[in-house]
């Protein structure tokens, strides 16, 4: 592996030696770079890479023909809406007839107390997501975590529809004139004038 040359010197004569030895040294690093990469190809093998941590959706088949004969049918009692608005705030309320809208929050005692008492409540939920073009991609993610939170396994990311406009804007006052008086009701993605006051 290493090796020093002494050399002799005056023709080879052992029986002078000069002053000064100069030796010579040499360090063969051939087997260190091997072994280096002997040590980094077992580690990379032997040890298990960090996987992705995401949340899987599982995303229904495609349903060719739209009929209504053919779209699976939903007790509307059982279907809980959550519209996710600007400011962190979300609404949420039981079906599209005799609705009652709440607000509440990200929070634990907030939308995942909502989501633990209607699952436990209501044996065949199904919550409909409706995110508004105010709520921001981090609202999306907390109210995906929250329903995966609460092992809730159905639910659906919808537009926000008319209907929904009109319920959001009776429950924040004055709204629902205002949604009548604009032709064609209000614009797509809008829900109407959500904030209070």
């Amino acid at each position: 592996m290493g090796e020093v040359n002494l050399g002799r010197e005056n023709g080879g004569k052992t029986g002078m030696l000069s002053k000064s030895k100069k030796l010579s040294t040499r360090v063969d690093m051939t087997p260190v770079v091997d072994l280096a990469f002997l040590l980094l190809t077992f580690f990379m093998l032997a040890t298990t890479f960090i996987k992705p941590q995401v949340m899987e959706l599982i995303l229904p088949e495609q349903i060719e023909d739209q009929s209504e004969s053919k779209l699976p049918k939903v007790n509307e009692k059982n279907v809980l809406n959550i519209v996710l608005d600007g400011d962190n705030r979300i609404y949420w309320y039981i079906g599209l007839t005799d609705v009652r809208v709440m607000e509440t929050d990200y929070s634990a005692t907030g939308i995942r107390s909502v989501l633990n008492e209607h699952r436990v409540r209501l044996e065949k939920l199904v919550v409909l997501v409706k995110p508004d073009t105010t709520a921001t991609y981090e609202n999306m993610v907390d109210i995906l975590d929250e329903l995966e939170i609460t092992g809730i396994a159905r639910y659906a990311l919808v537009d926000v529809s008319e209907e929904d406009r009109v319920i959001l804007a009776a429950y924040l006052g004055g709204g629902a004139a205002l949604a009548a008086e604009v032709p064609g009701g209000l614009a797509e993605g809008q829900i109407g004038p959500l904030n209070k006051g």
